[in-house]
């Protein structure tokens, strides 16, 4: 392998970047980024511990579960999960987040950048309720950064193109935990687990 060890050798590699580029970043949101969080389901969250140790977590919920607080402070739910918790750990090391926000469909994104609280209760929690069930916790976010990002990687991987997709390329998610993480428990009750059932306790402790 032939390494790249300092920014002299990248920038030599890539090039500088236009200065639309550059200069695209912001520290507080407008209405068309208020517009796409109101609009997306999805987001995928950045953290690191003080080692620098890292974790990617996906966060869903209906289409404007962030709530923007104000122009430059956000807030997105958590719900019921496998409470391994290890983007929350990191938050509690190491305060910061990088968010890319998704709409389906689309190729570009939002992405945010900042500082970052866990908040166990707030009044705009009353704003998080799904299915009558209020989030456990909520992450707090204060912009440093936010900008959007083209759709190169969406249109070379031609994410949103039904016929591209192979869902069955890999054995079931009941497959995987029987494999690797439950070996005990027979696979046709894993996907009783996995299936419908699963969807049903999505939003219970």
């Amino acid at each position: 392998m032939v390494e790249i060890s300092d920014e002299q050798q990248l920038r030599d590699l890539l090039g500088e970047p236009t200065p639309a580029a550059r200069n695209k970043e912001r520290t507080r949101l407008v209405d068309v980024d208020r517009a796409w969080l109101a609009a997306s389901p999805f987001c995928l969250m950045a953290t690191s511990d003080e080692h620098g140790d890292c974790d990617v977590s996906p966060k869903g919920d209906p289409p404007g579960f962030t709530v923007v607080l104000d122009d430059t402070t956000i807030a997105i739910p958590e719900r019921p999960g496998n409470r391994r918790a290890d983007g929350f750990h990191n938050i509690l090391r190491n305060p910061h987040v990088g968010l890319v926000y998704f709409i389906p469909g689309r190729g570009d994104t939002l992405r945010i950048n900042g500082r970052v609280r866990l908040v166990r209760d707030a009044p705009f929690f009353d704003l998080m309720l799904v299915k009558g069930h209020r989030p456990v916790l909520a992450v707090v976010v204060e912009i440093e950064q936010v900008f959007h990002h083209c759709s190169k990687a969406f249109l070379r991987s031609s994410l949103w193109q039904p016929e591209t997709w192979t869902p069955d390329a890999v054995p079931s998610r009941a497959h995987i935990a029987h494999a690797l993480e439950r070996p005990e428990t027979p696979v046709d009750e894993l996907e009783t687990y996995y299936g419908s059932s699963y969807a049903d306790g999505l939003y219970r402790s």
